[in-house]
C-alpha cells in the first residue's frame, strides 16, 4: 500500500525540525541562570520561520548558529558569543548586546535601531545595509567590517575602531564619530552631514564624493585622506590639520569654516564664518501627544407626557 505525503506536511515537518534545532541550540548555549522566551510562527507558502527571542541570556554561546530573521525583542544578551552566526535580516531592536562578539557574523539587512552594542566586537562582520539609527556603538570594534549602505543616522560610535572598514554609501547624518580610529576606512559616497568627527583618526581614509556639510572635523587627523569631490558646506575645520589630505580644492575650503589654526595643503586658505556655532545637534524627537481627554458624562433627563 502506497502512502503519499502532501508537500505542505513535508514543509511543516521540516520547519518543525528547524524550530526544534533552534530550541536545542539555545538550551545548550544558555547558562543555567538564563531566562529565554522563544516564540515560533509558521506560515505557508514556503513556511517562513520567525524566531522571537526575549528575556536575558548573559554570556550565551551562539557561534555559528543560523538565526536568520530572528527577532530579539527587548532582550538582554550581554557578553554573548555569536562568532560567525547567521543573523541576516534579524531584528535586534531595543536590545542590549554590550560586550558581545559578532566577529565574522552575517548581519546583512539586520535592524539594530536603538540597540546597545557598547564594546561589542564586529571585526570582519558583514553589516551591509543594516538599519542602526540611534544605536549605541561606543568603543565597538568594527575593523574590516562591511558597512556598505548602512543606516547609522544619529548613532553613537564614540571611540569605535573602524580601521579598514567599508562604509561606502553609508548614512551617518548627525552621528558621533568622535575619537574613532578609522585609518584606511572607506567612507566614499557616505552622508556624514552634521556629524561629529572631532579628534578622530582618519589617516589614509577615503572620503571621495562624501558629504560633510555642517560636520565637525576639529582635532582630527587626516594625513593621506582622499577628499576628492567632498562637499564641505559650513563644515567646522577650526584647528583641524588637513595639510596632508589629497584632492582638496580652494572651492571646497572656501565653503568650510576655519580659523587661524586651520592647516590646509599648499596655498589653500580657510574662511572665517561669522556667527558660526560649530556642529549642529540632531533635533530631539517630538514629544508624543497627550491622550485625548474623555468626554464629560452628562446626566440626561428624559421627560414623558402622562396619558
Amino acid at each position: 500500500m502506497t502512502q503519499s505525503v502532501s508537500p505542505l506536511i513535508r514543509r511543516l515537518s521540516t520547519a518543525g525540525l528547524a524550530a526544534a534545532a533552534v530550541v536545542a541550540a539555545f538550551a545548550a548555549a544558555a547558562p543555567a541562570s538564563a531566562e529565554i522566551r522563544l516564540q515560533f510562527q509558521f506560515q505557508d507558502r514556503d513556511v517562513a520561520r520567525m524566531v522571537s527571542l526575549g528575556g536575558s541570556c548573559n554570556g550565551c554561546e551562539l557561534s555559528g548558529r543560523d538565526l536568520t530573521g530572528a527577532a530579539f525583542t527587548g532582550a538582554n544578551f550581554t557578553n554573548a558569543t555569536l562568532v560567525g552566526a547567521n543573523l541576516r535580516g534579524a531584528a535586534l531592536v531595543g536590545s542590549n548586546f554590550s560586550g558581545s562578539d559578532f566577529s565574522r557574523a552575517d548581519l546583512s539587512g539586520a535592524a539594530m535601531v536603538g540597540a546597545n552594542f557598547t564594546g561589542a566586537n564586529f571585526a570582519r562582520a558583514d553589516m551591509s545595509g543594516v538599519e542602526a539609527v540611534g544605536a549605541t556603538l561606543v568603543r565597538a570594534r568594527m575593523a574590516g567590517a562591511n558597512l556598505t549602505g548602512a543606516e547609522l543616522n544619529g548613532a553613537n560610535l564614540n571611540g569605535a575602531v573602524l580601521t579598514g572598514a567599508s562604509l561606502d554609501g553609508a548614512e551617518l547624518v548627525a552621528a558621533t564619530l568622535a575619537n574613532v580610529n578609522a585609518r584606511s576606512a572607506d567612507l566614499s559616497n557616505a552622508e556624514i552631514n552634521m556629524a561629529n568627527l572631532s579628534n578622530g583618526d582618519f589617516r589614509s581614509a577615503s572620503f571621495r564624493d562624501a558629504t560633510l556639510n555642517g560636520a565637525r572635523l576639529t582635532g582630527g587627523r587626516f594625513a593621506g585622506a582622499d577628499f576628492h569631490g567632498v562637499e564641505m558646506n559650513r563644515a567646522d575645520i577650526r584647528g583641524a590639520d588637513l595639510s596632508g589630505v589629497h584632492g582638496l580644492t580652494q572651492e571646497q575650503a572656501s565653503r568650510a569654516c576655519g580659523d587661524d589654526n586651520t592647516r590646509l595643503p599648499g596655498n589653500l586658505s580657510a574662511r572665517v564664518c561669522r556667527g558660526f556655532a560649530g556642529v549642529r545637534v540632531a533635533p530631539r524627537p517630538p514629544v508624543a501627544p497627550r491622550p485625548p481627554v474623555p468626554p464629560r458624562v452628562r446626566n440626561l433627563a428624559v421627560a414623558s407626557a402622562d396619558r
